[in-house]
């Protein structure tokens, strides 16, 4: 049986990560701020092992690497992410908003990719995957949100980097853009239907090969300019 862990499995994207794996006969450690309060997760018939994870505290991503030491995690989905403050003009956005926007989208998915890599090289298909934001793209740049921009290019800055040091140990990392899907962060307007976005992600994920090491793609396996 394959296994996989996904944070942010609380709501959203997670979420529906974790309902689509598990249907699929996956063992899922599903990660989340509060698991006793994560009423739908907690609904989530199969395999599903819940972990407390609150992405900002390296305390608790140690301690999820030393609760799952030895065990092989075959697909690794950093998901949780914040928007941060929305449409505010610099001068107007507070410092710790600024930082914690960066803690939790940035610095975080590394963190635990660290704590986690010894488990993924364990595995049969040693696969990172890093959800992240074409609003990143520094090619494709627009007027605004500059704090989410900013951390999601920082992210992926941080993955190409970490891609190639972990080249050697058979891992593959890849920055995954969700597209703009109907979730809490993306609003009722957006264009995609979340079951679609994740089936559409989940079918890229399992044709990756160690040649799509360190790739910026879209959730339909178009890539994306940096």
């Amino acid at each position: 049986m394959p296994t996989i862990l996904i944070t942010g499995a609380g709501r959203g994207l997670g979420l529906e990560f974790t309902r689509q794996y598990t249907a699929d006969r996956w063992r899922v450690h599903a990660c989340c701020r509060d698991p006793e309060t994560a009423a739908e997760l907690n609904k989530v018939k199969g395999d599903v092992v819940l972990h407390r994870l609150d992405v900002r505290d390296h305390p608790q991503i140690a301690a999820l690497g030393s609760a799952l030491k030895g065990e092989p995690i075959d697909v690794l989905i950093n998901n949780a992410g914040i928007y941060g403050p929305r449409n505010a003009p610099i001068a107007q956005i507070a410092e710790e908003a600024w930082l914690e926007t960066f803690q939790v989208n940035s610095i975080a998915p590394l963190r635990i990719a660290d704590a986690l890599a010894e488990n993924v090289e364990k595995s049969g298909k040693k696969t990172m995957i890093f959800i992240t934001s074409q609003m990143g793209s520094i090619a494709r740049m627009s007027p605004g949100a500059h704090v989410y921009r900013m951390s999601k290019t920082a992210l992926n800055s941080g993955v190409r980097n970490i891609s190639l040091e972990y080249e050697s140990r058979g891992i593959v990392c890849v920055l995954l853009h969700p597209g703009w899907v109907k979730t809490d962060m993306g609003g009722p307007g957006a264009a995609l239907e979340i079951k679609a976005s994740i089936s559409s992600m989940r079918t890229v994920i399992a044709g990756l090969k160690p040649s799509d090491n360190g790739r910026f793609l879209n959730y339909d396996g178009a890539e994306i300019p940096w």
